[in-house]
């Protein structure tokens, strides 16, 4: 008899911690129903959008690597911490500044925008050539139009596209990568 009442004492309070269990179940279940609905009633949070654009861009040529921000100014052109009109001489700033005068459309942008290059490695007119593809890469993309990108193209692909040409490196037997040291015999 006492093993009977036991046996039904622990099946009730077995149902009764079933039945505890499932209230909870559902309380945390409608707490959490109410948050999703809390959340949404809000107002999704908006991020604050950029005043300025900002286009970065860069390119390579031989070893010289150029980075180039393009950005929304009063038409300043600095390249190394120098402005752009002070370099010497005339034909790597003319080099340089070829994207510029290349198109209409690219004329009247620049005199909107603020461009600052880096560049480094590379000799000066490797430089000169990586700096001419970043700005013309970055004022292609920042003007956001095919017209000035299709002007660049037919005027010179390298503008836009990086040349993969690299010097070969120097092998044993030889002063460079393909001559061979000369041999005498007598």
């Amino acid at each position: 008899m006492a093993d009977q009442v036991n046996a039904e004492k622990s099946a009730t309070a077995h149902t009764a911690n079933a039945g505890a269990a499932e209230a909870k179940a559902e309380t945390t279940a409608s707490a959490g129903q109410e948050v999703q609905k809390k959340r949404a009633q809000q107002k999704p949070k908006k991020k604050a959008a950029r005043k300025d654009k900002m286009v970065l861009s860069s390119s390579k040529r031989k070893e010289a690597r150029a980075r180039a921000v393009v950005k929304k100014g009063t038409g300043r052109i600095i390249i190394n911490s120098v402005n752009a009109d002070l370099i010497e001489p005339r034909e790597f700033r003319s080099l340089m500044l070829e994207p510029l005068n290349i198109s209409n459309i690219a004329k009247e942008l620049s005199k909107g925008v603020d461009i600052e290059v880096n560049v480094q490695g590379g000799g000066r007119s490797a430089q000169a050539q990586a700096v001419r593809s970043a700005i013309a890469k970055g004022i292609s993309e920042y003007a956001e139009s095919d017209t000035i990108r299709k002007e660049y193209l037919h005027y010179d692909r390298s503008l836009l596209v990086d040349d993969p040409r690299r010097v070969e490196p120097k092998k044993f037997k030889g002063p460079k990568a393909r001559a061979r040291f000369q041999t005498s015999y007598r």
